[in-house]
């Protein structure tokens, strides 16, 4: 359990650093999740510290129960209504947070603030590489219900990794490093530049 929570711990705190080094335009530029701009996914990797149990239930109300919608508006009126050193400051002070998604585990927690902070560097154009071990946990604790969640259709192909010693599925190989290929499991539409 301290070896996972030291994981979060540590990607949350470089995703800190690595925002802290933006400039305001870069925090308004485009991100890989669609619509959302870099502001709009810190917001969204800080709403389980900020948004209390309450208030939460009834953003699900009235997105009739669809959390998709639900995070979607609130990361656009949180990104609207907080400062880029708001939200900043916010992650640096939830480093520790034992928050985990509901099912998910920390190994959960910890791909979630992976993929996100993917989203952030390849769009931006940086070249950050996560950790492999972080890799490893995401990839050990993957389930298919996880990859389904996405939409992507992994029938007849098999991943496998450049950089890890990993592979998923049966078939048709395709080649990539662990996270080249997380991004892509994850839905992602990967600019050209860096291996989509």
């Amino acid at each position: 359990m301290t070896d996972i929570r030291s994981a979060v711990a540590g990607e949350r705190a470089e995703l800190a650093d690595m925002l802290a080094g933006l400039t305001e335009d870069d925090w308004d530029r485009p991100s890989l999740c669609a619509g959302w701009r870099v502001r709009e996914v810190v917001a969204h990797i800080t709403m389980p510290y900020r948004i209390p149990m309450p208030r939460f239930l009834a953003g699900m109300v009235r997105a009739g129960g669809n959390f998709n919608r639900y995070a979607d508006r609130q990361a656009r009126q949180d990104a609207a209504t907080l400062t880029s050193a708001e939200l900043l400051d916010c992650l640096k002070q939830n480093v520790d947070n034992p928050w985990k998604p509901p099912g998910g585990g920390y190994e959960g927690a910890l791909s979630h603030d992976v993929i996100h902070g993917l989203d952030m560097t390849v769009a931006l154009g940086i070249d950050r590489q996560v950790p492999l071990d972080r890799l490893r946990r995401i990839f050990d604790a993957m389930k298919p219900r996880q990859i389904k969640y996405f939409g992507v259709d992994l029938t007849g192909v098999q991943l496998q990794a450049t950089d890890l010693d990993w592979t998923y599925g049966a078939g048709e190989p395709r080649t990539g490093t662990a996270q080249e290929l997380l991004l892509w499991m994850s839905g992602r539409k990967v600019p050209k530049a860096h291996g989509g």
